[in-house]
């Protein structure tokens, strides 16, 4: 079995309506988890639901529905780009208002744009965006420039700074 992600169009700051859908012990358990790491075997979805005592088609099911209801915005691996020989920034947008749906499913049909969100700034859309080779980066940027109808500003990282973060369910 394979977990599909079923990602929104846009991932906001603001928090989940929680009236929508109330996490339970196991919820919380699998989000916890899976911030720790995802098992390198043969089966990782049915080792991780061993863990957690629950069945693989369980897993999934929860998987999906975390996704589908927002707790959880985007689940898979995170690869280091620029290591792998490929480009990597990040850009933002000053979208009007009621625009920002419309830009954001724009965004999103490039498979090179990783996440996005949106912002209480100024600049209110800010997305990363990952390609195969340095060069690529602009020609996705002004892909998005041209579709969307806004400018794009690209904010390469000038230094990298690792930061774990884990957010206890």
């Amino acid at each position: 079995m394979t977990a599909q992600p079923i990602n929104p169009p846009i991932m906001r700051r603001t928090p989940h309506d929680p009236s929508d859908y109330q996490l339970d012990s196991v919820d919380r358990r699998l989000i916890n988890r899976l911030q720790t790491g995802f098992p390198i075997c043969d089966e990782p979805y049915a080792a991780v639901a061993s863990e957690l005592d629950i069945s693989e088609a369980d897993l999934l099911k929860r998987l999906r529905h975390l996704l589908q209801t927002g707790y959880l915005t985007r689940f898979g691996p995170f690869y280091h780009a620029e290591r792998l020989g490929g480009g990597l920034t990040l850009a933002a947008m000053q979208v009007a208002p009621e625009h920002v749906e419309r830009v954001s499913t724009t965004i999103n049909r490039h498979p090179e744009v990783a996440h996005n969100y949106e912002r209480d700034h100024a600049l209110n859309l800010w997305f990363v965006v990952a390609t195969e080779k340095p060069e690529d980066v602009e020609a996705v940027l002004a892909a998005i420039a041209l579709e969307s109808g806004y400018p794009v500003h690209n904010l390469p990282k000038q230094r990298e700074f690792y930061v774990g973060l884990h957010f206890q369910a």
